[in-house]
């Protein structure tokens, strides 16, 4: 699907969950029906625009991401350089990430304004070949404009779990509330923050695999990438990332936050199903059998700058 169709329809279906949202709340709690839902429209509207435009900058500022120049990080820039130009996309600004979670991300909100963005510690266990392979991945999601539907969905599914945390907490403090309403309304917000994960898992799954393959394609072999995912899977169970919202995990190439209920509505395919299509792509691109390929030996992660 065309990408502007794309992210005209998320806005649309999640403009309308919250209309739905303002209906009941008006309902409820007061008289000017008509007025209200005029109002309601025109702020979620605006909520929209500034989404759009600055949704990217919120992600960078909630993980602390600086922008680095090429003198401070040469090889990495040549990295981003050389797949972008084998992608063919404009070279994207270059972020770090200071997280002792080896991870990555792009965001932005189309293919000339957009950054990659990498953690410090992925930079210490990952090789210059795999980390090629992570980045192609981020590359195929900025060259299919993923980063922005999924930077909108990550953003409002935040901010409607936060609202829906919000409104339940206030209502325990009033002295008069209608109790029908105050069920119907608190269901309305609980289903609004589902629906909107349950949007954002569908927009990344699905997209995983195919940056995945689109990333493989870009450098011509699966395998970097493929070394990369288990590292990464491994690395991110033993130091899972501690800060930021689990809503935004869609944007990371893989999920940086564990536990039980993490699992159960991850973002993301399981790694193992992502590394089977990598391999199922190894006969097309390097040209073996694979029933006869030997076992490839990764080299020794060292830093890149």
């Amino acid at each position: 699907m065309n990408p502007t169709l794309r992210t005209i329809g998320l806005f649309a279906i999640l403009t309308a969950i919250f209309m739905g949202i303002g209906a009941l709340l008006l309902h409820f709690y007061t008289t000017y029906f008509l007025t209200g839902m005029l109002f309601f429209f025109l702020f979620i509207t605006l909520i929209n625009i500034i989404v759009y435009f600055t949704g990217h900058r919120i992600v960078l500022w909630r993980y602390n991401v600086r922008e680095v120049s090429e003198k401070q990080y040469p090889r990495l820039h040549s990295i981003v350089a050389d797949v972008a130009k084998k992608a063919g996309v404009p070279k994207p600004k270059v972020g770090i990430m200071n997280s002792p979670t080896p991870n990555a991300f792009a965001t932005g909100r189309n293919p000339k304004r957009s950054i990659v963005v990498v953690t410090t510690r992925i930079l210490n266990i990952l090789n210059e070949e795999e980390l090629r392979g992570v980045i192609a991945h981020e590359m195929a999601h900025i060259k299919d404009r993923d980063v922005l539907m999924v930077t909108i969905a990550a953003v409002l599914a935040s901010g409607t779990a936060l609202f829906a945390r919000w409104f339940l907490w206030s209502s325990m403090f009033r002295r008069k509330q209608n109790a029908a309403g105050f069920i119907i309304v608190a269901l309305a917000l609980i289903g609004a923050a589902i629906a909107t994960v349950l949007i954002r898992f569908a927009i990344s799954r699905q997209r995983e695999f195919k940056a995945d393959e689109v990333g493989a394609r870009t450098i011509g072999d699966p395998r970097p990438l493929e070394r990369a995912l288990m590292k990464l899977e491994e690395a991110n169970t033993r130091w899972p990332l501690r800060t930021g919202n689990p809503a935004s995990s869609s944007l990371f190439i893989v999920n940086p936050f564990r536990g039980r209920m993490q699992d159960l509505f991850s973002t993301h395919p399981p790694t193992s199903k992502r590394i089977k299509r990598l391999q199922e792509l190894e006969p097309e691109l390097l040209g073996y059998d694979l029933s006869t390929a030997k076992e490839n030996v990764s080299s020794p992660p060292y830093k890149i700058k």
